[in-house]
């Protein structure tokens, strides 16, 4: 059989990273990194041009054998937090009783992109009664006058009816100017944010367009004609068609990245994962398999820009340590990366033979605390987050955290003494520092997304994942695990990566027909996206408080899944076990789709539940739930007996072959049955539905 092959290429600060995955089996077969080229004149795709090529070469593998290659960017964010943007001038249009207020919304004041870095579009507007070809014309011309290089067309109701935003990217497009309509990047009402969320991609089009180009070109010239995908922020990945029309999508695709390989990967479902990095770490929730995703606020503004709700601290494998007057100070923000120093941990224990401590400014205007130990011959390491975890024994081997402890411990003597402290007390202290600042995120996570404690799993990814989530599990009691292949875990997640779109209506009161009609719109947007249609699975929520209905499509590209054996009962047990953490014979399987075993534990309390897929992937974890086997012909009176049974709207999902109808968000059994209803139109009326039941319910 003809070998077939992924390329994902993750853009880090300091390497730009790619991995070669087989695409039957999804082995990595090869990896290669080459510095981020920040300061090229192509910015940073001269790097994912570069690491391809590099990564090809090295592997022996013939460009014609890729049948897929997607990269993550940094370009978007950089553009933003630089003020590198192109100036924007908006043409605003509405009739009737309407038209005073949507101009003044239309009207986007100056959005703080980064300190000292101002965006202040220009602002036309045009009644809908007096709109039309020459109208549309004269505004363009206006703003273009005005210096404008990019034009937003926004509508009031161009949700409904978007012939007016059309008809303006005509008019601009005719003067050789980039366009971005409303209607592109929400269709929610709320004009305000609407035409914010525009106003952010058309910034920063033209120089997205330009790298667009260059990297397809090279793409092309090295012989893959495979179709080239971006990662998205929200975690699924879109064409570079796609990204053409919608840069800003692409904003935080780094940290999406990682999710991506987590949920593809490592088969997470349930988790709070940490993406650690040399300076800091991005902190998330994986949640019933997909990452929790939110509005991103730019500038203190809202915007409709889906991407994963990330918190970031300023703390990584790399922050150096800082001391002053004989005490132990904060740990970073600057990292060894930064100092440009390597770190102690990953250098010859010979070399600190006589060493002594010297403060350093990592840059110019930095405090002189930081910490680096000078050798007998002048050269200076630094002293890290990942140093004091070699030395206390969290960072082990296998791990790319793992250096030489003896380096680390003969680097951290001249600090300990001068501290007057042994040297594990010191190791220690630096990582209580730094735990001290991952720790209250966790904490408000957890609280935030209401998890249970026994099944929030800290999953370390990113090179400097063991040198922090250990040490913060074990002082949290909570578990852990590290990725496997952490350090180029984002490249995984780009390769492994599904196409994804989400659509968002607001519905007052959402009938069949709406969700139907959502359903198919979400299903066709990822299979122009490239998604193979029989790959695409569809999810539907209705948030009661806001009254929006989101679907959300996600569907692989080609992927051959033929070498890809399935798990037997008794691993399927086993991996159900290791992740109850119990014995394989203290479970039991209660129920059972053609693609799904539900396994539980009965203990004396509660029933803890895990859903294993036929490829060993844990799709849903419980700690206590009740199971029920039915049928889609009589699947609503099973759940309007379990609905009955509970003090409050149960949390519900449904099994159905290899899908996931999660009712948790559903204000009643009306709405809960209008969402089944729709998922499970057209199933043979015998097919197997298993409910699992969360919550109140009466035993």
């Amino acid at each position: 059989m003809k070998k077939a092959y992924r390329i994902g290429i993750d853009v880090g600060g300091t390497f730009t990273k790619a991995v070669l995955i087989d695409n039957a089996t999804l082995a990595i077969v090869g990896r290669c990194a080459v510095p981020t080229t920040h300061g090229d004149k192509r910015g940073v795709a001269k790097g994912v041009v570069d690491v391809f090529h590099a990564v090809l070469d090295r592997s022996g593998v013939d460009p014609k054998d890729v049948v897929f290659i997607a990269h993550s960017t940094t370009q978007a964010t950089n553009a933003l937090l630089e003020g590198d943007v192109a100036p924007v001038g908006v043409i605003g249009m509405a009739g009737g009783p309407a038209a005073e207020l949507a101009r003044e919304q239309s009207r986007i004041g100056a959005i703080e992109l980064a300190p000292g870095h101002v965006l202040k579009p220009g602002h036309r507007f045009i009644a809908a009664e007096k709109l039309d070809e020459r109208t549309a014309r004269a505004a363009v011309t206006a703003l273009r006058g005005e210096g404008a290089g990019v034009v937003v067309a926004t509508s009031a109701f161009a949700v409904d009816d978007n012939a007016g935003e059309e008809l303006v990217r005509r008019a601009a497009a005719a003067q050789g100017l980039p366009v971005t309509c409303g209607h592109e990047m929400s269709k929610l009402y709320g004009l305000a944010a609407r035409t914010r969320t525009a106003v952010v991609n058309a910034s920063i089009l033209p120089r997205m367009l330009d790298t667009a180009a260059m990297t397809e070109a090279s793409v092309r010239e090295a012989g893959i004609e495979a179709p080239l995908m971006i990662m998205r922020g929200d975690g699924g990945v879109m064409d570079i068609r796609e990204m053409r029309r919608r840069p800003a999508m692409t904003m935080l695709s780094g940290p999406a990245a990682s999710v991506a390989g987590a949920l593809m990967h490592l088969r997470i479902s349930d988790g709070i994962y940490f993406e650690v990095g040399g300076t800091s770490t991005n902190i998330g929730v994986i949640r019933n398999g997909r990452p929790t995703v939110r509005y991103a606020r730019i500038g203190g503004h809202e915007t409709h820009l889906s991407s994963l709700d990330v918190r970031v601290v300023g703390m990584g494998g790399g922050s150096m340590v800082r001391a002053r007057d004989g005490k132990l100070g904060e740990i970073g923000p600057r990292s060894a990366h930064i100092a440009g120093l390597r770190y102690a941990a990953f250098a010859d224990a010979d070399r600190f033979a006589g060493a002594a401590v010297a403060h350093i400014r990592p840059k110019g205007d930095d405090p002189a605390d930081y910490v680096a130990i000078r050798s007998a011959s002048g050269d200076l390491h630094a002293l890290t987050v990942t140093c004091a975890a070699n030395i206390l024994g969290y960072a082990k081997p296998g791990m790319h955290a793992y250096g030489d402890p003896q380096a680390a411990r003969a680097a951290m003597a001249p600090l300990a003494d001068m501290l007057g402290t042994s040297i594990e007390d010191t190791a220690r202290h630096i990582l209580r520092r730094a735990a001290d600042k991952a720790a209250p995120i966790v904490e408000q996570l957890v609280a935030e997304y209401d998890l249970d404690r026994d099944q929030a799993v800290l999953v370390g990814e990113g090179g400097g994942a063991g040198a922090l989530v250990p040490f913060l599990a074990e002082r949290m009691g909570l578990p852990y695990l590290i990725s496997r292949d952490a350090e180029v875990i984002s490249s995984i997640g780009v390769a492994l990566a599904l196409v994804r779109e989400m659509v968002e209506r607001l519905i007052p009161d959402p009938g069949p027909d709406d969700l139907r009609a959502i359903r198919r719109e979400a299903f066709d947007a990822v299979v122009r996206m490239g998604a193979a249609p029989q790959t695409v699975e569809v999810t539907i929520e209705i948030d009661p408080h806001t009254r929006h209905v989101r679907a959300t499509a996600v569907g692989a590209v080609e992927m051959d899944s033929a070498a890809r054996s399935a798990v037997t009962e008794d691993q399927a047990r086993a991996i159900a076990a290791a992740s109850l953490g119990m014995p394989p014979e203290a479970t039991c399987v209660t129920a059972s789709t053609d693609r799904m075993r539900v396994i539980q534990a009965a203990l004396a309390d509660r029933h803890p539940v895990r859903v294993v897929d036929l490829e060993g992937a844990v799709r849903l974890q419980r700690s206590d739930a009740r199971v029920q086997t039915s049928t889609v012909e009589l699947v609503v009176d099973a759940m309007e007996r379990l609905w009955k049974a509970a003090e409050r709207p149960p949390e519900i999902v449904l099994l159905t072959g290899s899908h996931l109808i999660d009712l948790a968000g559903c204000a009643s059994f009306d709405q809960a049955c209008a969402i089944v209803r729709t998922e499970l139109e057209g199933s043979a009326l015998d097919a197997t539905v298993v409910l699992v039941a969360m919550g109140a319910l009466r035993r």
